[in-house]
């Protein structure tokens, strides 16, 4: 594996992986045990919006999972006049976001809300999905080595290489380059000639609650548990 690109919220890497390992990753990020807001109890809104309006945004606004973070209860309490945000919830689980819109108050209006703190999966609800997993193929492209000047006016920092009459390029970079290429060539009726690598490059973007690395390796810990149970069902059978 091969880090391309980090950010807080945002891994980008490249690695030698089958499509269907990649895909049965991804769709375990919604098998990993994520805390949000699951039900509130509104005993005052003098907001235009609807209690279940209100309900709907507290479920979605992501909170900070800390080693030891159990199910409990959070307020949201406010009398002040304008816009009332995320970063109000009170309670030992602080929201990840501080400025997340709940609703808006006028003068001499109030809100108070206590809500329910509990683990769940993606696979229930949006609102415990930890983030999103994307890939693409690694390509390998070559090209009509006279297109070498058109391809640097497009693409300042292309890596090309030579090969006979042939340029270069491998596509696994963060952002892909292939149709690029292709553009320019079929401008002067050239053809690139393209080649799917066995490596993906694969983006992982985190909502919050846990780093993209830690939902990465939590993804294929859930992964394993399953397959685990189901080699043991297996021999039973």
């Amino acid at each position: 594996m091969q880090t391309i690109n980090k950010k807080n919220n945002q891994i980008v890497f490249k690695a030698e992986m089958e499509e269907t390992v990649a895909n049965s990753i991804r769709r375990y990020l919604n098998e990993i045990p994520i805390l949000a807001i699951d039900e509130v109890e509104i005993s005052k809104n003098d907001s235009p919006l609807y209690d279940e309006t209100i309900a709907h945004r507290m479920g979605l606004v992501p909170l900070k999972m800390e080693k030891g973070s159990k199910e409990e209860k959070l307020k949201l309490v406010s009398k002040k006049e304008g816009f009332v945000y995320s970063g109000e919830i009170s309670g030992n689980i602080k929201p990840v976001y501080d400025r997340i819109p709940i609703t808006s108050l006028n003068k001499g209006q109030e809100l108070e809300i206590v809500a329910d703190v509990k683990f769940g999966k993606g696979k229930e609800h949006s609102k415990f999905s930890p983030g999103l997993m994307f890939y693409r193929n690694v390509l390998e492209l070559k090209i009509d080595k006279n297109l070498y000047n058109e391809l640097k006016r497009a693409c300042p920092n292309l890596d090309i290489k030579e090969k006979g009459d042939k340029l270069i390029i491998i596509d696994d970079k963060q952002k892909e380059i292939c149709d690029v290429c292709e553009g320019i060539c079929e401008k002067v009726g050239k053809k690139a000639e393209t080649e799917i690598k066995n490596e993906l490059v694969i983006t992982l973007e985190s909502f919050g609650q846990l780093k993209p690395e830690e939902i990465f390796k939590k993804s294929i810990d859930e992964l394993k548990k399953d397959l685990s149970d189901f080699a043991k069902k297996i021999e039973k059978a």
